[in-house]
């Protein structure tokens, strides 16, 4: 690659995404369509996960704005399959169509709105739906926890109903799954730990823990409702003299409502210095949708974590991570 993707920033990775991205060198990059690449940010994201073998790009934007930003920013795309697109929304079409062609395995998410790309994804004729609801999860570096947390759904299902909540919390067990840690341990989160008619979430979580007793969803320990504080410590959980093999260590966090989650990930994000990566679940490949505020190491963890996640579904068995 020529010399000037050097001046790509530097990265500054937390731990558990270095391990994620370390692991992402035993396999072949993935053809990616990248939708609207069209600022600094979106663009530079790109050309890292390809600088480190996790993508080949097919960068799908307005030609000649492209090219101009990517001489404004000294990076060369020379050696990428650049698709004329005459705007965002085009890009987000001509994206889709390019997987639904088998000419790209992944989508990337660019400059555009998510509600563009996911609009596109989830055409009933022209779209990428399957069987199982779509879905997004955070996947969370965050400094002062021992384990990597996956959050969900905090970014597409709004005020998901009982069903769209066992899509998600499956989608989310395939994926842990899917990067090779095995059996996950997955706290349905409400403000309080036990069973409240007042209180819809903690009917949810019921319901979800005797669907998981009964096959209905699988390969995951559930336990809910959770309060976070007892999700994730053990000493909290003790407290309340919860015993749970899910209690105090879970991995997978599932929010009631969209607000709810997105409220959690931006405060670890903004309060505890932490990262989140972000991936959607449930369409026919993984979609690597970052927000536009996202720096460049964490767009490099979501490519590594949809790259990890695409090997082990074509490999149909899970990937070393």
């Amino acid at each position: 690659m020529s010399k000037k993707i050097g001046k790509i920033s530097e990265l500054r990775q937390h731990d558990k995404y270095a391990r994620l991205i370390a692991a992402t060198k035993e396999f072949a990059p993935v053809v990616t369509a990248v939708a609207h690449p069209c600022d600094e940010t979106s663009l530079r994201g790109a050309l890292e996960a390809a600088q480190a073998g996790m993508i080949i790009p097919i960068l799908v934007a307005p030609k000649e704005r492209l090219r101009t930003l990517a001489a404004s920013l000294d990076l060369d795309i020379g050696r990428y399959d650049v698709v004329d697109a005459a705007h965002s929304q085009a890009a987000a079409e001509k994206a889709v169509e390019l997987v639904r062609k088998g000419d790209a395995a992944m989508l990337m998410k660019g400059s555009l709105h998510s509600d563009e790309l996911l609009g596109a994804v989830t055409k009933r004729e022209t779209g990428l739906r399957t069987g199982r609801r779509i879905s997004h999860v955070f996947v969370v570096d965050a400094p002062n926890c021992a384990q990597t947390l996956y959050i969900t759904d905090a970014a597409v299902n709004i005020a998901p109903d009982l069903l769209a909540k066992r899509d998600i919390i499956q989608n989310a067990i395939d994926l842990y799954a899917g990067l090779g840690f095995g059996r996950p341990k997955v706290a349905i989160l409400s403000a309080v730990e036990t069973v409240t008619p007042s209180i819809p979430s903690t009917l949810d979580a019921a319901a979800l823990c005797k669907m998981a007793d009964r096959g209905q969803i699988s390969g995951g320990d559930l336990d809910g409702p959770l309060a976070f504080d007892n999700a994730i410590s053990c000493e909290a959980a003790r407290i309340k003299g919860i015993n749970s093999p899910v209690a105090g260590q879970a991995e997978i966090l599932v929010v009631p409502d969209l607000e709810a989650g997105n409220m959690l990930a931006k405060n670890l994000i903004f309060l505890s210095g932490a990262n989140a990566a972000g991936i959607v679940l449930g369409a026919r490949v993984p979609i690597i949708l970052t927000s536009r505020a996202d720096k460049v190491r964490t767009r490099m963890a979501s490519a590594a974590v949809a790259m990890l996640l695409a090997h082990s579904q074509q490999q149909k068995e899970p990937v070393r991570a």
